[in-house]
């Protein structure tokens, strides 16, 4: 069994291969996807997921951005590194950044993704014109679960049987389209569930993605929240079941420049759900924010 998903197997079919390179920065070598032309967008996927959950957005925004796509630390094909706490995270991404000698005009992040991209600009790590959060978990866990869930997580990750018996389940027929159902909300499509189904089944990425969950401290984030001064654009399902909605009006309350917008119907994995939609408002944002000419 792989420990990490493999580029020649996994990666055979993987969703816009033909813009996928690898690239060593920060002692890692990282996967990264790079299309389009004009200014760049950084954008930075979920917890458990990679560059496959932006298959529908990404071509899209491509044509009027320069769009760089890079597997978080860990995830899909790119390589694991000593810390998965967030401040390692955007440092990692910066370094990333500059071998590729780029620098985003705006930067997307979706669930945790978003918090990585909040963090990069709080750490003057990237200067960009406008940010988008969707679905993002940028605030603490409420009461006991800020407590009870880094602490679970950091009890799987020590167990080296954890990671296998993660990926033992996700072979089982139909477990990973209903365990993405419950936990998130949306029902995407079946070449979606198709390639969450190959990172399930991998005890590499299953692992890192539970040393993430096991170093995710978000409390530093809140305190520097207030010194956020990109627009920011706040996307969010009202079917979200990993995310409340709560998050998202809690964090536009705490920032006057910030917009909310509720998107009936869909749930955490919205821009897979309609990525259309999810196109269109942040084609809008960066027009408004003058990323894009009116």
């Amino acid at each position: 069994m792989n420990e990490k998903p493999v580029w020649d197997v996994e990666g055979k079919a993987w969703p816009n291969r033909a813009s996928s390179r690898f690239v060593l920065a920060d002692g890692l070598q990282w996967h990264v996807q790079m299309m389009g032309e004009g200014p760049v967008l950084l954008l930075l996927h979920g917890t458990g997921a990679a560059t496959h959950s932006w298959r529908g957005v990404a071509p899209l925004l491509a044509r009027h951005f320069t769009v760089v796509a890079p597997d978080l630390p860990g995830h899909g094909f790119t390589a694991t590194p000593p810390s998965m706490a967030l401040p390692a995270m955007a440092r990692s991404l910066a370094a990333l950044l500059a071998v590729l000698d780029v620098q985003p005009a705006m930067v997307v992040g979706h669930s945790a993704g978003a918090a990585v991209a909040l963090r990069m600009v709080l750490d003057g790590r990237i200067a960009p014109q406008a940010a988008a959060s969707i679905g993002g978990a940028l605030l603490p866990f409420p009461g006991i679960g800020a407590l009870l869930f880094p602490a679970m997580a950091k009890l799987m990750f020590v167990n080296p049987f954890m990671p296998q018996l993660f990926t033992m389940r996700a072979r089982s027929p139909g477990e990973v389209e209903r365990f993405l159902e419950k936990s998130t909300g949306s029902k995407i499509d079946t070449d979606g569930v198709l390639h969450y189904e190959q990172l399930f089944r991998s005890p590499g990425h299953v692992s890192a993605v539970l040393g993430m969950m096991a170093n995710w401290d978000l409390v530093p984030l809140e305190r520097d929240l207030a010194g956020f001064a990109v627009p920011l654009l706040l996307l969010h399902g009202d079917r979200d079941k990993t995310v409340p909605v709560s998050v998202s009006r809690s964090v536009a309350a705490r920032l006057p420049g910030s917009q909310l917008a509720v998107l009936p119907g869909l749930g955490h994995l919205a821009h897979e759900e309609q990525p259309h939609l999810l196109v269109e408002r942040l084609f809008a944002h960066a027009r408004q924010t003058g990323v894009l000419a009116a």
